[in-house]
This record gives C-alpha cells, structure tokens and sequence, in this order.
C-alpha cells in the first residue's frame, strides 16, 4: 500500500515510525512531515492545511489510504474532499469532525445523547455570557468552541479571572475565531483519563487507557499546554473501567453520530475525568491525541495498516486489535516561553544518543544545513517502554536526559500519579489487621480536589496537613469580632442512608446542621472539618460524602479545611460508618443573637419550611418503617419513603443572611429545630420569664410526618418534641416587622406563634 500521513507534530512522526514498520506498506509519504520522519519516508512540502494541494497530491501519487493527524484539517474538510477523488482516508468527514471542532456542538451531542457531562452554556453574545458569568457561584471553566491548539480551555481560580479570561476570549480575541462562541460550564473535579478508540463507524475497538499531563509545571501548576506528557496505562483506569467508557461513551457516540447522518471513521477520543459522582466526559476529540499517541503505539502489538485500512472498508470486526504488556511514557521536552511566545531557533544536539527501549519523536524541529534546531513549543516527545511503567519511566527520562538545548524545560512528574497508585496496591501487615492504609491515601486522593474546589485565599492548610489553616485578617476590619462553633453528627441517618446507597445527602446534611446551628447566633460561616468513621474505609463511599459536604460547603461560602478519616475494626460493625463535622463562623459582637433583652411579649414566631426531617428522629423512624419497601412509591407522599426521608437537611443562610445583615436586623432570635424537636430548641433563646404559644393549625403539616404518626401510633405532643414537623427555622421578630421579613425571605412562611408571659417553655395550642 501507499500511504500518505498528513501533518508535521509528534503524534505524525509516532504513526510514521509505527506505519513504516507495517509489512503491507509499499511506499510511506508525510506531509510535510518533520526531520523527524524524512528517514521514515518521503517528506512532501506541502501545509497540512492545504486541501487542495494534498488532494491532488494523493491523486497523482495514487495513493492507496489516507491518514489524517491533526483536527484543522478534519474540520477543514480534507476527509471530504479526498473521498470525493475515491481515496480512502481514516478521519472523520467535516460533519462528523464538529464533535471536536466545535464545542458547542459537542456538549449539545452530548445531551441529546445522554452521554454524562458538566452542566454547560453555551453563548455567542459576551453581554449574555458576562451577565451569566456574574451569577455564577460555583466554579467554571470557560472554553472556547472553536479550534484553539489545545489551549482554549480556561480554569479560573475566582469570578474576577473568569471575567478577565471571558474577555479576552471573546472580545480580545485571544483564539481569534474560536472564541466567536464560548461554552461556560461547572468545574469538575477529580482524575482525568483519555480513552481513544478505533472506528469505522459502527464497531468501537478501544485502545489502551492514557494520562495526559496538561499543565506546564510540575505538581500541575502553571498554563495548560497542548500536553507536556503521558503515560499508560493508568491504575485509575483499570480494565473493567474502560470497558464501561466504551460502552457508555464511546459506543453511544460512535451510534448517535451514524444516526444524525454523520458516521465518524478514524479515531474517536473521549476526555474522561473519574469525579465522586461518576465518569463524565469532558471532551471529545476526532483524531489521535498529542502525546497520547506516542504511548500508545508502542504498545498496540497489531500492524496499525490493517487496522487502519479495515476501518475505511467497515470491517474492524474482522481484526483482533492486540497490545504487548508493559507500559509506555512521553516526556515532551519544550522551549523556553512555552506556552506563551516560544524561543525557536536553538541547536539541539543528543539527538544521535542510541536509546535502548525508546524512541524521540520530534514535534517542533526544523533541519538547516544539517543541525536541526528548535522550530516550536513543544519541541520533541521523549517516549521510553519496559515492563512496567517505573522501567518506562526511567527510560524516556533516561534519553530526555541526554537532549539539550538552551532554554529547554519538561517536567519531572510525568507518571507520578500511576506511581502511586501502583503503590497502593502492595499488601500491608496493617491491612491484615482489618486497617488499610492505602485505601485511606485513596481516600484523600479521590476527595481533595473536591475540597480544594470550597478553597479561597484565605486558606493556607487544607487536605492533607495536619490541621487546617485560614487566614482570619477578616478579623481585623471587624469591631468586635466573636467566633462561634458548633459540632455535630448526622446521627442514626446514616444507617438508613448506607441501607439505599444514598451517601451524597449525608454530606449536605452535616454540612447545613452545622450552618443553622451558627446562624442562629448570627454568625456566617468560615470554614468547616469533617470526620469520617467507619469498620472498614471504602474511598468510594468517602468521597461520595464528601462531594456533598463540598457542594455544601460552596453553596454556603465557607471552606472544607479537609477533616479525619477513621478505619476502626471492631468498634463499628461490619458495613457501618459515622459522619460528623466542625464548623467556625464570626459575628459582630454587637450582632450576636439571641437579643434577649429586646424580646418581649406579643413577638411573632416566624416558621420557615423544613425539607423533611433533617437529621433528627431516625432511630424512632427506622422503628416505625423496619418492614416497608423503601423505594416503592407512596400515594399520600407523592414520592417513596426513601425519597422523603434522606432529602437532605436545608440550610437557612441564603434565606436569612441578608436580614442578618441589615442594620438594624429585624431578626431578634433564631431558633433551629433539631433534636428535641418544638418542645426543647424554642425555649433555648427565651428569657425566663416568656415562652412560645405556637398554633399547631397555622400550617400545613407535610404528610411525611402525618404519615409516620399514623404508622407509629405516636401521639402529637411526641412527634412535636422528636421531630420539625415541617418547621425547620424559627424567627422571632416583631410584629410591625412581618410584611417587611417574609418579603426579604422571598418564600412562604407562617406566623406559627408568639411570645406570652410565662416560664421558658412551649405551649402547644
């Protein structure tokens, strides 16, 4: 066969050296190829970009297959015009190129099609995407839809970068066109997999899963980068995980494209990142990835040709794709400046160094008389195999070692990740014992991003130290400044909750108990810690927690310092855990609550709506529904039991913080009912000589509650000293203060009581 492989990077030399070791090629072209690959084949002096000279080209050469390396000339529509001519290409057509080509396209596929993904927006006006911006209060990345080299996805570290990098996207035109159309979605949080997969439209035949390492620094700091290395295959993805992704993403792809009229040929890449949810995908490219590539190939034991040309032909289910054991690892080595502006033109030499299970790939190199010197960013792909990836480490940084140049630079960390997890899975005399260690370095692993993602400046220790540390010079601009703190657990919740494998909810409910707990002193919260309990630590369950302490914890403002985790066989049973957690939070001194001496009788008992029971009174529940069916749904609650009990505990500072924070604030006490239910949580912020008359006919109590006294046969003064009832917030204001309160709180309240003379106690009516 004649082959033609077009594009001049690492990714194109990588398929030259693999195509050119093929026992079916005849002659190889590259254009333009790079020094790099002119020992492989035959150099044609002709841009990547240039449909119309490539195709005619491959005509006059009659050339037999077709392979196309970078995206510009898939979207450009090279795949097209040379089908056109009757020559066989492996790559996608225009069409089906947009699942790259455009962002916005690809996430809107992405929801027609199920496939798993972050929340997203997609905007075309920067007015539109601005105003959106401003109302955001989770973290974003910001991406622009078109085509920008790898480096048009933003990661914004608060609302003020966001805004700036928004700007320079769309108005400055950082990406130049690309950034005609951005795509706004929530920041995920977690470890990223690349999974590529052959195609021929209908059968997926996956490749072995990869580690990219986009940012420029070590410790993953600096700019993302078109990909500074990479690795496979990846602990984090073990077999049966990628089979998952290529039944769940790849596949549904692969068919959703075939059904819209575009069926996709080449390679189909899917961006994965593992977050505490679940797999989502962050992106979708239409080729062969950069480095990816250059790790990949050296593993695939198959002759890439007939893979190649059996896909054109719709026939991949005839060919059993192989991979050799072991791994492979890229460094690439960059120049000075990159990603920015890189120095280009500097001699390179070492490149003749013989390299014992390796190969240089060159990316950005140019040939002048001879001395091949720099001519890019990303300069060359160092890529070493062995039996295992330390061996494949030490031998792509053994010959990445012998490269010099001035001003080069590549990291040090490439494949640390997969290290560490290899670690891990040596056995441990303490896990014997019933403890495993390693799975509490999981733990922290899978749950740290999520924390860090609660983290503002003011946080100087978090996940990881041996306490939490936070800058409190807030302090400072304060009068008076008083710290409160409350501590708390979910309680017996948890057991019901571990029952259905519901753990997210649990997260929220600590998280929010603790909030209410403050706000009723009048404090806002600044950081919150954890503790997690458990007979045996399984990272899983933890994270899913701790992703809604996290979702708390940003909704509320305040940071997850990061907590404890605790692996105690022999004190839990078998199966069962315990969360709780610590929160701070400041107030004025002057702003404390309750404001005793400003309570009088007459004062309005204010009732805000509970979303359930919260976290209180679930020894006496799981008592009374021990023998129903959990999930099935009841009629009278419009929901099953499962869904009414573990909805999570509601936090009252979005509703109550900007009464708090008026001056003066008409809030005079705030009374939280949890443990102890009406009975115990209201006579807690009276004076002595007052107590609460509350009208048990002043709302409607949920049915979730009428439904568990019926079927408990417990009696009204209990279910109102055990549970909410549907109350979950107590303001005590005066009464020329209702209309101004309720409208501030902006939803439906009830007057539920007042204040009369009396001994500090509830006086059920």
């Amino acid at each position: 066969m004649k082959v033609l492989i077009v594009g001049s990077g690492g990714r194109e030399h990588a398929l030259a050296w693999k195509i050119a070791a093929s026992k079916r090629l005849h002659r190889l072209y590259i254009a333009p190829g790079n020094p790099g690959t002119f020992s492989l084949g035959i150099n044609l002096p002709i841009s990547a970009n240039d449909t119309a000279k490539l195709t005619e080209a491959a005509v006059n050469e009659k050339i037999d297959l077709v392979i196309i390396g970078p995206e510009t000339p898939l979207a450009a529509g090279l795949a097209d015009s040379l089908r056109q001519k009757g020559i066989a290409v492996f790559g996608p057509d225009k069409a089906a190129a947009q699942i790259e080509s455009s962002k916005a396209f690809s996430k809107q596929f992405m929801q027609r099609h199920h496939i798993p993904t972050a929340r997203f927006k997609v905007f075309g006006n920067y007015k539109e995407a601005a105003a959106y911006l401003r109302g955001c209060e989770e973290p974003v990345v910001i991406k622009a839809s078109g085509l920008a080299a790898g480096k048009g996805v933003l990661l914004p570290e608060d609302k003020e970068e966001a805004m700036e990098m928004l700007y320079a996207v769309m108005v400055q035109r950082k990406f130049g066109d690309a950034g005609n159309e951005v795509v706004i979605e929530e920041r995920l949080y977690g470890e990223e997999v690349s999974l590529m997969a052959f195609t021929d439209g209908v059968t997926v035949s996956p490749m072995i899963p990869v580690q990219d390492h986009k940012r420029l620094l070590d410790g993953d700091q600096g700019p993302n980068t078109g990909g500074m290395g990479a690795y496979a295959p990846v602990p984090a993805c073990p077999p049966a995980l990628a089979e998952r992704i290529t039944r769940e993403v790849l596949q549904v792809a692969v068919d959703g494209l075939r059904k819209e009229g575009m069926p996709f040929v080449g390679v189909l890449y899917a961006g994965i990142i593992l977050t505490s949810a679940g797999l989502r995908v962050l992106e979708f490219n239409c080729r062969f990835g950069d480095p990816e590539t250059q790790v990949v190939l050296p593993l695939l034991k198959t002759d890439l040709l007939e893979i190649a040309k059996a896909c054109t032909m719709g026939k991949l289910d005839q060919i059993k794709v192989e991979w050799e054991d072991g791994a492979a690892a890229c460094v690439v080595i960059a120049s000075e400046n990159y990603p920015e502006k890189p120095i280009t033109g500097r001699v390179i030499s070492g490149l003749e160094t013989p390299l014992k299970n390796g190969v240089v790939f060159h990316a950005g190199t140019r040939e002048v008389d001879g001395t091949i010197l720099t001519d890019g960013g990303r300069v060359l792909g160092v890529t070493g195999w062995g039996k295992d990836l330390p061996a494949a480490l030490q031998n792509a940084y053994a010959a990445a070692e012998s490269i010099q140049f001035e001003g080069m630079h590549y990291r040090r960390d490439i494949g640390s990740r997969g290290m560490e997890k290899q670690e891990m899975k040596k056995p441990s005399a303490y896990r014997k014992a019933g403890v495993d260690i390693d799975a509490g370095k999981e733990a922290v692993e899978k749950i740290s991003s999520v924390v860090q993602s609660t983290h503002s400046p003011q946080v100087l220790a978090g996940v990881g130290a041996f306490g939490g540390a936070f800058d409190a010079s807030l302090l400072k601009t304060m009068r008076q400044p008083v710290l409160v703190s409350s501590i708390d657990g979910v309680g017996t919740k948890v057991k019901l909750a571990a029952s259905l494998g519901r753990f997210e909810g649990l997260g929220m409910d600590i998280v929010n108990h603790c909030v209410n707990d403050i706000l009723v002193q009048g404090a806002f919260p600044l950081f919150f810690l954890d503790y997690f309990a458990s007979s045996r630590l399984q990272p899983d369950q933890l994270a899913r927690v701790v992703a809604g302490m996290a979702q708390a914890c940003r909704e509320a403002g305040c940071a997850l310092l990061g907590g404890e985790t605790a692996e105690m066989p022999g004190v839990y049973a078998p199966g069962e855990f315990d969360v709780a957690g610590c929160i701070t939070g400041v107030v004025e001194g002057g702003r404390l609550l309750p404001k005793t001496a400003a309570l009088s009788e007459g004062d309005l008992l204010l009732g805000l709506r509970s979303s359930g029971p919260h976290t209180n009174g679930y020894s006496l529940i799981r008592s009374i529904i021990n023998s129903v069916p959990l999930e099935e749904k009841i009629d009278e609650l419009g929901c099953s039991l499962a869904d009414a009990l573990l909805a999570p505990h509601r936090s009252y500072l979005p509703l109550l913080k900007p009464l708090l924070e008026q001056e003066p604030s008409p809030i005079k006490a705030l009374a939280h009912i949890t443990g102890g239910g009406f009975m115990d949580n209201i006579p807690r912020v009276l004076p002595k000589n007052l107590s609460a008359s509350i009208n048990r006919s002043s709302w409607t109590i949920p049915p979730i509650f009428k439904y568990l006294q019926r079927e408990g046969d417990v009696s009204t003064e209990e279910m109102f000293h055990v549970f909410n009832m549907g109350i979950g917030m107590v303001a005590v204001i005066a009464p020329g203060d209702l209309a101004a309160v309720q409208a501030g709180i902006g939803e439906e309240t009830w007057v539920i009581g007042r204040l009369v003379s009396g001994d500090q106690k509830v006086i059920l009516e």
